[in-house]
C-alpha cells in the first residue's frame, strides 16, 4: 500500500497533498481523538480557522491556526461539508479561509467530517447530563425501529454495549441535577418528557436521589421496556418510599394492570377510599401495612401503641378486615396499593 502511494503522489502534486491528508486523519482516528483535538489538528492543517458543530449539543467549535479558540467569525466559512454517522446527518464542519478556498480544502473536511462522526459514535457528543427531548424519546419509545434506537443512543453518547437503565422522575429540581447525583460516573442523559422526567444512565445510585424526588426505575435490556416499567414503578412510589425499583415489585406490579374500572368495583378498595378522606387513618393504615407490626408502626407516627391499636381497630370495623391476621394483613396492603395506583 505504502508503495503505491509512494508511486501516485509522484504523479501530482494534487495526489500527493491528498494522500497525505488521508494518512494524517487516518492517524488521528488510531490515536482516539476527541471532536475538540479533531478541530484542533485541523485548523493547524488547514492554516486557517476550523469548526465543528454537533446538532446534538447546537455548540459549535472554532479553532485557530494556533490551537486557540477563534475569536468571532468575521467572514462566512468558505468550505462546508456535512458530518453524517449511519446515513444522519449528525452536524456541519466547515473552514474560515479568507479568500479562495484551497484545491484540497475539499479533501480536507471531508476526511475530517469522517473523523468526527467515529469520534462521535465513541465518545457521544456531550459532556451534559441534558440531551434533545426527541433523541430520548426515539430510544425509549416502542415505535422505534433497532436501527433508529441504536443510531439515537450513539449520539447521546452510549456505546452499542453498554447497559442503558431509564428512570422515569417527578420532581421540582433540575433534571440535570438529579442525573448526576444518581450517576455521577457518565455516561447519563436526561430529559423532561410530556408528563415526566426520563433519565438515562449506564447505572443509578437509589441512595443519589434527593429529598422530594418520586422516582421509579426501570430494569436493564431494552430502552423501551425499561421505560415502561420505570412508568409503573414510578406509580408505586409513596412519600414514605420514594424511590421505587421494577424488580423490586415481583408480582405487585401485576396490579398496575388492572383497569380503574376494576379496582373501583373491589369491595376492599372501595373500603379503603373511604378511610382516605381522614389523613390519619389513612397514614395510620400505611405505616401498618408497610411494618406488619403495630409497635414499629407507633414508632413510625411517632404515637404510643395504645394510640395506634385504638386508630387500627376502627379502620378494622370500615374495611371489615381482622387486621391483625396475616390474611387480613395482606388484604389490606392490597387493596391500599391498588387505591392508591388510580386515585392516590
Amino acid at each position: 500500500m505504502e508503495a503505491l502511494a509512494v508511486r501516485l503522489s509522484g504523479l501530482n502534486p494534487y495526489v500527493d497533498g491528498a494522500l497525505r491528508i488521508v494518512a494524517f486523519y487516518d492517524t488521528l482516528i488510531h490515536r482516539r481523538v476527541n471532536v475538540s483535538a479533531l478541530v484542533r489538528a485541523s485548523a493547524g492543517l488547514a492554516e486557517c480557522v476550523a469548526g465543528i458543530r454537533l446538532h446534538g449539543t447546537g455548540r459549535a467549535i472554532r479553532v485557530a491556526p494556533d490551537g486557540e479558540p477563534a475569536p468571532a467569525a468575521s467572514s462566512p466559512a468558505s468550505t462546508t461539508t456535512p458530518i453524517t454517522l449511519d446515513e444522519e446527518e449528525i452536524g456541519t464542519a466547515w473552514l474560515e479561509r479568507p479568500g479562495a478556498p484551497n484545491a484540497l480544502d475539499g479533501i480536507l473536511l471531508d476526511r475530517l467530517a469522517i473523523a468526527a462522526a467515529t469520534a462521535v459514535e465513541r465518545y457521544g457528543p456531550a459532556r451534559t447530563t441534558m440531551a434533545d427531548p426527541a433523541l430520548v424519546e426515539l430510544v425509549i419509545s416502542s415505535d422505534s425501529d433497532e436501527a433508529a434506537r441504536a443510531r439515537a443512543l450513539r449520539l447521546l453518547g452510549f456505546t452499542a454495549h453498554s447497559p442503558v437503565h431509564v428512570v422515569a422522575v417527578h420532581a421540582r429540581l433540575p433534571l440535570d441535577r438529579i442525573a448526576a447525583l444518581i450517576c455521577p460516573a457518565r455516561p447519563v442523559k436526561s430529559a423532561p418528557l410530556a408528563d415526566v422526567g426520563a433519565v438515562l444512565a449506564t447505572t443509578v445510585d437509589r441512595t443519589g436521589f434527593p429529598d422530594g424526588v418520586r422516582a421509579g426505575i426501570g430494569s436493564g435490556g431494552s430502552p423501551d421496556r425499561s421505560w415502561q416499567r420505570a412508568r409503573t414503578a414510578l406509580r408505586f412510589t409513596t412519600a414514605r418510599r420514594p424511590v421505587v425499583h421494577h424488580d423490586d415489585l415481583g408480582a405487585l406490579a401485576l396490579l398496575a394492570q388492572v383497569s380503574r374500572a376494576t379496582t373501583h368495583d373491589n369491595a376492599d378498595v372501595a373500603a379503603v377510599a373511604r378511610i382516605a378522606g381522614n389523613s390519619e387513618d389513612l397514614e395510620t393504615l400505611d405505616a401498618y401495612c408497610a411494618t406488619g407490626s403495630l409497635r414499629r408502626a407507633a414508632d413510625l407516627l411517632h404515637l404510643h401503641h395504645s394510640s395506634v391499636a385504638r386508630r387500627l381497630k376502627q379502620i378494622a370495623k370500615v374495611l371489615d378486615i381482622e387486621l391483625t391476621e396475616p390474611r387480613g394483613l395482606m388484604r389490606a396492603a392490597l387493596a391500599l396499593t391498588a387505591w392508591r395506583l388510580h386515585d392516590g
